[in-house]
Formats: structure tokens, sequence, C-alpha cells
């Protein structure tokens, strides 16, 4: 093991790898494995049985709990050893039974946490998926690969995500959705295949989103999904809006950026599809 800092609580039963570096005030506790090319930041506490695999990087203060695995190969075919790696910011809780995979070289390389994020029991994040900070996974969520999940998102308990897809900022998942599509920013989707169902109202008022700007939401959340216009129509109409509802601005730029599409409600879908 190359020694970091001090103040260390290492459990005689658990195995470290020599070349793995761990931060000053790090606990890890019994039969947990640490492995080559692992770097553990200041304050990470590690469960009883963690397995971590490199090459990791997880920084400070996460709280990673009893049998998780963190940063193991990941789960496609067309992997066939070559070096990849999962990095991890701060401040990240990883509950029981967690699996994060490492990236693919055809993904990038890196499968990438941030910070403040709360990973409930038995969550997946599979190789090549980006997540950024302050979101929560419930129970069984689960993310395919190349998955990318903004900030203040929530998944609620079995929600699954499709691979490619984008979650936007302050996005709500519900319980056992399956997300094909990609989620615009401020929405509440639910279902299978999940649909838009209005705004997600708890999570903005949470997040300090004033009157005016839920109300702007709104009315471009209308124009989206309310008029049967088509992705460039509605484009054009929300950057009319946009210099007085700055708010609005995450919502074209995950219209025009989406690939796989975005998760629309049905009757729109259909009303587009009449006029083709």
């Amino acid at each position: 093991m190359c020694e970091k800092g001090a103040n260390r609580v290492i459990d005689k039963t658990a195995i470290i790898d020599p070349s793995a570096v761990i931060g000053e005030g790090v606990n890890i506790g019994p039969w947990s494995y640490i492995g080559a090319d692992v770097e553990i930041g200041a304050g990470t506490q590690i469960g009883s049985h963690v397995v971590i695999k490199g090459p990791t990087k997880i920084g400070r203060n996460n709280q990673i709990y009893q049998y998780s695995s963190v940063g193991e190969a990941p789960q496609d075919m067309k992997f066939s050893g070559e070096k990849s790696q999962l990095i991890m910011g701060d401040n990240n809780i990883v509950r029981e039974f967690c699996t994060i995979h490492r990236g693919t070289k055809v993904g990038g390389g890196i499968t990438r946490i941030g910070h403040n994020n709360l990973f409930m029991n038995y969550v997946h994040i599979a190789h090549d998926c980006i997540i950024g900070d302050n979101n929560t996974f419930a129970n069984n969520a689960a993310l395919s690969g190349h998955v990318i999940v903004k900030n203040y998102v929530g998944l609620a308990g079995f929600a699954g995500v499709h691979q490619f897809v984008m979650i936007g900022d302050h996005a709500y998942i519900a319980h056992t959705s399956s997300v094909l599509q990609d989620v615009l920013p401020y929405l509440l989707v639910c279902g299978d295949p999940a649909r838009p169902k209005g705004l997600n109202s708890v999570g903005l008022k949470r997040r300090g989103f004033n009157t005016d700007q839920t109300m702007a939401i709104k009315r471009a959340y209308k124009i989206i999904f309310r008029q049967g216009l088509t992705v460039p129509q509605a484009i054009e109409q929300l950057e009319a809006m946009l210099e007085e509802f700055p708010v609005i601005q995450p919502m074209i730029e995950g219209l025009r950026n989406s690939e796989r599409g975005i998760a629309r409600e049905r009757q729109v879908l259909e009303e587009i599809l009449d006029t083709l």
C-alpha cells in the first residue's frame, strides 16, 4: 500500500494492493478489497466486504457501504481488457450492494460521477455513464451504458434508463419507469415507456425556483408538449421567450442536443405523425 497521510483505520482483514493510494482519515472495514491503481481521497469511509478495483479515483469524504462493487470491469461484450477508469468526486453516498463499472474504449474510457450524490441500495451504474452533482437514485434504479444524468435529478425505485439517454437538470423519473428517450430538464416522467406528466414541481420548489421562473417553465412545457409542434418549431418559439425567461435555456439545449429524441406524450406523437 502506498501511504498518503495519516489517521487511517484499516481493518487487519482488509486486502490493500501495494499500488493503492489511501488518503488521510480513510477508514476501511473488515474483508474489503482495494485493488491496483486505486486512489481514495481523504476522509472517505469504506465499509466491510467492499470491492474497489482500478483504475479508479475516489474523491474526499465519500461513504461506501458494505457489499458494494466499485470500479469493476464493464459488462460490455466489446470490452477486451483495455485500460479504462472510474472517477468519483466528493461527498457521495454509495449504499449497500451498489455496482459502479469503469468505462470502455468506445465510450471514451471513463465512467464519471460528480459530487454530493446519493445512490441507495442495489443501484447500478453501467460503463461510460456521466453523472453530475446532487442527484438521488432510489433503491434498484439502474443506468445502462453511456447514460448522462445532469444535476439535481431524482430516480425513484426500480427506474431503468436505456443506453445513450440523457436526463436533464431537475428532472424526476417516477417509480418503475422505463426511460427510452432523453428527458428534458424540469420534467416529471413515468410509465413504460416513460412519458412526460408535467413538471417536477416538488423538486423545483425545493431548489428555490420562484413563481415567475416556474410559470415560464410551464409555458415552455406547453409549447413543447401540447401544441403538436415539431422540435424545430418548438425551439423557434422558445428562443423568442429566451431573453425574458433565461430559465428555459436548458430546455432549448436539451431539444437541440438530443440524439435519441425526447420522451413525449403519446397523444402529441400521434398528432405529429398524422401531419407527416
